[in-house]
């Protein structure tokens, strides 16, 4: 078995977790597509993807570093992102880079604030993140940012193909049981609006809890 591949006793726990934190949003024409810094440059071929196909005009990639991902983007998350966006054809103009934000809070606060700063109110966002995080940044920003209509997306890609783009299969099911918990304990500490996980995926996250991937887990 290669780094890049999910033990095959664990794969249908992470498939619920996979498929629980999507939350198929079609995209829709918005106002601003945002761009949420991670280590994953498919966030910026997303975002450049949707601009190109007409869903909105204007683009804010949000992100500082993180112990993750300062090897990977030594200038910072959202400046390595408009590069990568540039690369792929978005105008240099189109693009407002937020390059403070170390967690999600700040990515929506930060980015709200940069947009305001610069004479533009959105009324509806693209929120655009990793796969897994569809769901925690949709709550983040109904508690953050309230008064916006807010759609998420990510690339449209396989659980497999996503872990093979990425290498690390640890890597990737540590981030999903990580962001499992942060739905509860976040909500609970009152950082994102609170939501439903449902019976099977509290079963499946603690029988991943349980086979030992927990690097990601936040205290309690």
């Amino acid at each position: 078995m290669t780094p890049a591949e999910i033990p095959a006793e664990l794969v249908d726990d992470v498939r619920i977790l996979w498929d629980y934190h999507d939350l198929h949003h079609e995209p829709a024409p918005t106002d601003v597509g945002v761009g949420l810094g991670s280590h994953d440059l498919g966030v910026a071929t997303r975002t450049a993807e949707l601009y190109h196909a007409g869903y909105f005009a204007r683009i804010v990639f949000t992100g500082a570093n993180a112990p993750t991902t300062v090897q990977r983007f030594p200038r910072g998350e959202a400046v390595h992102y408009r590069e990568h966006a540039e690369a792929l054809g978005v105008p240099d103009e189109a693009v407002l880079v937020e390059p403070k934000a170390t967690n999600t809070g700040e990515n929506i606060e930060f980015t709200r604030r940069a947009l305001h700063g610069a004479g533009i109110r959105p009324r509806s966002i693209t929120l655009v993140s990793r796969p897994y995080q569809q769901r925690r940044a949709f709550a983040t920003c109904r508690r953050t940012w309230p008064e916006v209509t807010v759609f998420c997306t990510s690339q449209r890609t396989s659980l497999h193909d996503y872990v093979t783009g990425i290498g690390d299969a640890d890597r990737v099911i540590n981030m999903l049981v990580g962001d499992t918990q942060r739905i509860t304990a976040y909500a609970t500490r009152g950082f994102i609006a609170p939501d439903v996980v449902p019976r099977h995926v509290r079963a499946a996250f603690q029988r991943l809890v349980a086979a030992g991937y927990t690097s990601r887990l936040v205290p309690e």
